[in-house]
Order: structure tokens, then C-alpha cells, then sequence
């Protein structure tokens, strides 16, 4: 028996369909293989960062890892009270109780660590040596100077004194002295903003000082300062004019991204915060990931990268890109199609020989 037209006219709508999804796959994927590396991924916005924080934060805040972090925290020497204070408010924002038998034991460690005496000790060895400094006592002991106009022209001074005494000169604290005292300069030739490349020159070289400026952020600094600057020039700069006439916009240009991204990520969380966050920081891309992260969530960024990790916080800034999705619909459109077809197919075969059977 002849086939239906409904059947016929139903197989041509289901070719269709396929022929369709193959092509608009086919096209999306056409799109991937000619894109950049990486063009399967793309940068979330504010917005996407801080819902994926939360989906993120559902599946890893639990009181079971909440209070681990903060029982490993408190078995460290010294003790890291940022991370901890951040993931008890990480905890209370998110109605977490800890256990009594953590909350004793978090007491006790807390008066042994701040007594006068202890906290007078500490900020004696951060006054001389920075890289001893734990990040309790930086805001107290360093940060008025480091972080202020008078550290940026102390650096600048240091250095000059030690290139014409023929010493080794710190080029990293000399060009982001520079850089901080030439900020709105700057600004005009790379087009960032003043405020977060002051800050972060300022941040930058606390985080030198400390021993955590990581060397893929150093290099890059020292290169800029060989030549982004005019060194023959330098003793005679007596004005912040003079220092930023002698400095050369394009070959500072990477140095001074790195610079900007750092200060993006001080403005948002803090000084304390940021030098906590260099922990993560092991290239200029990490750099650029975490500050954008900082941005969306700004305070409660320690308390979530303490939860989630390194690597859950930076996926935090990418998602699957859109032309990736269409190819995956079109895939499964087509599949459907396809398997729709093959079922016709088989119930029409079916039918042909039950009544062949039949008769």
C-alpha cells in the first residue's frame, strides 16, 4: 500500500529539520576551528561572576568544609586571622554555625596571637625588615609610608643616591616609585586610570617588600625599568614633571597593565585583602582574572577564594561561549531529526510486514 501524505509530508519536515541542525552545527563549529585559541571561552560580566560565586559557593560553603578550613587555619604558624576572619563572616553571611569545639579552640588562639605585647614585638620586625612583616601588623607598621607620596619619593631618592654612588639599584622599587608619582601621566597615555595605577604601584611594592610579589610580575617590572625611563636624566628631575618627561609611555605599557590590574583588585578588597590575594597570583593573567573577580565581589572575595580555591575562583571569570552552545543545540537537534527519521522508517517497515503477514 501506497504511503500516506501525512507520513510523506511528516519525513519531509524531519529532513528539513536535519539538514537545518546539521548546518547551523556545522557552521558554529566552522566559526570555533577559524577563532583564536581560547575563543571557546569568554569573559563573564560583573554580574555573571557574582551568580556564579553563588552556584559555586551552594555547592562548596557547607559547615563541614567551613570548619575545616578554619581548624587547618588554625594549626598554621603564624596564623593567617584574614583568612579566618573572612571565613567566619563568609560563614555568618551565610548562616553557618561552627562548632562549639571550634570556636573554643579559635578563642584561645586569637588571645594568645593579640596581646600588647605579642602585637608590639611584631610591628618592631615589620619597622625593619618587611619581609617579616605577617599582614596583621602592615596597616600599622608600613602601610602610612609605603603606600603615601613620601614613599614613592623615598624610593625614587634611594635610587638615585645608589646609581650615582655606583651601588646596585632596586630598578622594581625605583619604577614603581616612578610610576606612582607620574600616575595621571601615565593615565593619559595608556588610557587606564590614575587612581588604580597609583594604588597599585604603591600596593606593588609593599608586596615586594613582603616578599610577595611573585617573579613572572617582576620581570616584566624590571624590563620596564631598563628602558622605560631616562636614567642619564634622572639627577637632575627636581619637579613630578620632570620625573614623568623622563618616562616612555609605550615601553612601560606592560608594566603599567600589571600595575593598573593591581590596583583594581587593592580599590575593591583593601590592602590587607590584596596582599592575601597574591598567594593566587602566579602570572599577569591570573593578576587580570583575580582582579576582575575582586571587582564583582569585592570585600567577600578573601572569604570565597579561601572556600572555593585557586582554580574554582578563576573559572569564576569564564564561561562556555554562546557559538559553543549552538553547536551543541544543533548537534542534538540533528541527532533527533535523525533518530525521528530512522523511527518512521522502521514503524513504516514494521507496518509493510504485518500486513503482508496479514494477507
Amino acid at each position: 500500500m501506497r504511503q500516506s501524505p501525512i507520513r510523506w509530508l511528516a519525513r519531509i519536515v524531519l529532513s528539513c529539520c536535519l539538514i537545518g541542525a546539521l548546518a547551523v552545527s556545522g557552521f558554529n563549529i566552522w566559526t570555533l576551528l577559524h577563532s583564536p585559541a581560547g575563543a571557546a571561552f569568554t569573559a563573564r560580566s560583573q554580574e555573571g561572576i557574582a551568580a556564579a560565586s553563588e552556584r559555586a559557593l551552594l555547592r562548596a560553603a557547607t559547615a563541614e568544609t567551613v570548619s575545616a578550613r578554619i581548624t587547618s587555619l588554625l594549626a598554621e604558624t603564624p596564623r593567617n586571622w584574614l583568612a579566618i576572619t573572612a571565613i567566619e563572616s563568609l560563614a555568618a553571611e551565610r548562616g553557618i554555625n561552627l562548632p562549639p569545639d571550634v570556636t573554643v579552640r579559635r578563642d584561645e588562639a586569637y588571645s594568645t596571637d593579640h596581646g600588647l605585647w605579642m602585637t608590639g614585638q611584631k610591628c618592631a620586625r615589620c619597622t625593619i625588615d618587611a619581609s617579616t612583616c605577617e599582614l596583621s601588623a602592615i596597616l600599622l607598621c608600613r602601610a602610612p609610608v609605603d603606600l603615601s607620596v613620601i614613599g614613592d619619593v623615598a624610593g625614587l631618592t634611594r635610587g638615585a643616591g645608589a646609581h650615582l654612588a655606583g651601588r646596585d639599584v632596586d630598578q622594581v622599587e625605583m619604577i614603581l616609585s616612578a610610576i606612582g608619582l607620574t600616575a595621571v601621566a601615565l593615565t593619559v597615555a595608556s588610557g587606564g586610570s590614575s587612581l588604580s595605577i597609583k594604588a597599585g604601584a604603591g600596593f606593588a611594592k609593599m608586596a615586594k617588600a613582603m616578599n610577595r610579589l611573585p617573579a613572572t610580575l617582576t620581570r616584566p617590572l624590571m624590563r620596564a625599568a631598563r628602558a622605560g625611563i631616562d636614567w642619564a636624566r634622572l639627577p637632575s628631575a627636581r619637579r613630578t614633571q620632570d620625573v614623568a618627561d623622563l618616562m616612555r609611555p609605550a615601553i612601560l605599557s606592560p608594566a603599567t597593565k600589571i600595575i593598573e590590574d593591581t590596583g583594581r583588585m587593592v580599590r575593591r578588597t583593601g590592602t590587607l585583602d590584596g596582599l592575601h590575594l597574591m598567594k593566587y597570583v602566579d602570572d599577569p593573567t591570573d593578576l587580570s582574572r583575580i582582579a576582575r573577580v575582586s571587582e564583582a565581589l569585592g570585600p567577600r572575595m578573601v572569604g570565597v577564594a579561601e572556600t572555593l580555591g585557586k582554580s574554582r575562583l578563576l573559572r569564576l571569570t569564564m564561561r562556555v561561549a554562546d557559538p559553543v552552545w549552538h553547536a551543541a543545540a544543533g548537534m542534538i537537534a540533528a541527532l533527533a531529526a535523525l533518530l525521528s527519521l530512522v523511527q518512521s522508517a522502521m514503524a513504516s517497515s514494521v507496518m509493510r510486514l504485518m500486513r503482508r503477514i496479514a494477507s
